[in-house]
């Protein structure tokens, strides 16, 4: 046993999809198993749960978003670590002089950690964007960038040039942080090109497998790093991929039906979220349907349920039974058929199209857009077209398993990455 532990997030890696790619189960000494995902299977849940061994009904991260009710605004990927209630699972051994460290976890600025890495960027009031990354200590973004020779480029983390540039940069950053004397015992990491590559290209074919190819090589420098520094490691993917074959579109269908209401600005539709009676908050497979008024709830409920391409339309006892009933969700919860995901568009004409549609907007978007992994039809613009989306995810259940691994030991095998974190948090207690 050794005195410290990195922890590997891998984004996208599906226990089938490993096993498919790798020819077994073996990789650089480590046998990878299979474990039940989180649903949602989304980043910020997936991560929400780890880091407090709680289900989305107590930690409250229900998807990648959330919905602001009291400024009726919905906003995605917001970094603040007070989204995530609970205690973290180091708490305890921190308590014990025992330290902590993040780097790039979502929804990790603030979070009472020794180490800490999150993108950061500046928006520039005349338009553009300055490069940062928020670092504790203070200066050591700055020693990274002069160790590894270059600085994060955001542009490589999401945008249609996102890519393995990221991974290299966060696994490069990783191993150096393990050998500095800031070194914590407990070290979060996380590699998302995976993810890139199947959301445009699909979870098949040679995109894939080079992706799959370039992981394996950032696996091996992480694992080779960590025996250096006498660390144990854990890898887990936080969900598995399907092919995506259509989008769904539930705010046209609630606006046909009178529940949304936009308001036109220089010709462009805009949302309404003021007076919307009801509306969708898309994110991959999931969608959360926030309804003002509760004697709408089973009417739009129903109208969703007969809309082609939706499996499920979640309420009352089915969030309960889905581990997400918590005041986060909407009033409607929806799971898309296997092949399909939601989303966030709610006009059928493109030009009323809101400004952002066809730009990286990552915040005020009421929705995840995937399109924004793809070039547009002009210059510095994004695409509008969902249909270029080749692969989703968000679902749980048969075949879309997660590959985890470790070099710890953990004792019997646990059912999921619930349980995973669990097993986890009870041998960080455990160790002097």
């Amino acid at each position: 046993m050794r005195n410290r532990i990195l922890v590997v997030q891998v984004a996208g890696l599906g226990y089938d999809f490993f096993v498919a790619q790798n020819g077994g189960e073996e990789q650089h000494g480590l046998h990878f198993r299979a474990a039940a995902g989180v649903f949602p299977a989304l980043t910020c849940t997936v991560q929400a749960t780890f880091r407090t061994a709680r289900p989305p009904s107590e930690h409250g991260v229900v998807m990648n978003g959330t919905y602001l009710r009291d400024l009726r605004k919905p906003s995605f990927w917001e970094q603040s670590s007070g989204l995530v209630s609970g205690e973290r699972i180091w708490d305890s051994p921190r308590a014990s002089a025992r330290s902590a460290g993040m780097l790039f976890w979502q929804q990790s600025i603030g979070e009472d950690v020794d180490v800490l890495l999150s993108p950061a960027p500046i928006h520039k009031h005349g338009g553009g964007m300055v490069d940062d990354v928020y670092s504790r200590p203070g200066d050591l973004y700055t020693k990274l960038v002069r160790a590894i020779g270059k600085r994060f480029k955001l542009s490589s983390y999401w945008g249609p040039m996102a890519g393995p540039a990221s991974s290299r940069w966060i696994a490069r950053a990783t191993a150096e942080i393990m050998g500095m004397d800031i070194a914590p015992d407990l070290l979060f990491t996380y590699l998302p090109h995976l993810d890139y590559a199947l959301q445009k290209h699909g979870p098949g074919g040679p995109k894939a497998r080079k992706a799959f190819t370039e992981l394996a090589g950032l696996l091996a420098l992480l694992l080779d790093a960590a025996q250096k520094a006498d660390y144990d490691i854990l890898v887990f993917g936080d969900y598995a991929f399907e092919a995506a074959r259509r989008p769904l579109y539930p705010n046209r269908l609630l606006r046909k039906k009178g529940f949304f209401k936009t308001r036109e600005v220089r010709r462009r539709s805009y949302p309404d979220f003021h007076y919307s009676r009801a509306f969708a908050v898309a994110d991959h497979q999931i969608a959360h349907v926030y309804v003002q008024r509760e004697k709408d709830i089973e009417n739009v409920a129903e109208a969703l349920r007969e809309m082609e391409g939706v499996e499920r339309a979640l309420i009352a006892e089915d969030m309960k039974d889905a581990g997400i009933a918590h005041p986060a969700s909407g009033q409607v919860v929806l799971v898309a058929e296997d092949g399909a995901w939601f989303a966030y568009p709610w006009w059928e004409e493109r030009g009323e199209a809101p400004d952002y549609a066809a730009h990286v907007d990552i915040h005020n978007k009421p929705g995840y857009d995937p399109a924004e992994l793809f070039f547009g039809r002009l210059p510095f613009l994004v695409s509008t077209d969902a249909t270029l989306v080749k692969g989703t995810h968000g679902k749980t259940g048969d075949g879309r398993k997660v590959a985890w691994a470790t070099t710890l030991d953990l004792g019997d095998v646990p059912a999921g990455l619930l349980g995973l974190a669990r097993r986890l948090k009870n041998y960080l207690e455990s160790v002097p």
